[in-house]
């Protein structure tokens, strides 16, 4: 089971397609809908900041994007607040619809994690997430 379903947490993105916050807003990542979607701005780099209210050991990260809008290049940070931020690892999605999974290198414990998409399949750097899962 997803750490965001069994935690309390709150969500950052870096943006939201033309500020459109009904229809393509970050909560549509966790609302277990094939329908919604968090859809960025154009511009790199996009990012989701995830903040729990405790601690968590995380050791793998589920994405499902919309392909054409895949993050090519990404790395994941974690640290106490989200100013004292560290990566923790790198990876590289492949460009398609499907969920996919990216295991941490090793399991890591903290309170705020961070994905950055650093480049993007869309060649306006626009990043389409339809499910984000953490788990433990």
């Amino acid at each position: 089971m997803s750490l965001l379903k069994e935690k309390k947490f709150t969500c950052r993105v870096s943006s939201v397609l033309n500020k459109n916050v009904k229809e393509f807003g970050k909560q549509y990542m966790f609302d277990e809908s094939n329908e919604t979607c968090w859809n960025s701005d154009s511009g790199t780099p996009q990012w989701i900041l995830v903040n729990f209210e405790e601690p968590v050991d995380l050791s793998e990260i589920e994405i499902e994007f919309q392909g054409g809008f895949a993050g090519k290049k990404c790395s994941i940070e974690s640290g106490e607040d989200s100013k004292d931020l560290s990566i923790i690892n790198d990876f590289f999605p492949e460009d398609t619809n499907t969920r996919q999974r990216f295991p941490l290198t090793k399991s890591t414990r903290s309170k705020v994690f961070k994905i950055i998409f650093h480049s993007s399949t869309d060649f306006f750097g626009r990043i389409v997430v339809y499910k984000l899962l953490f788990h433990s």
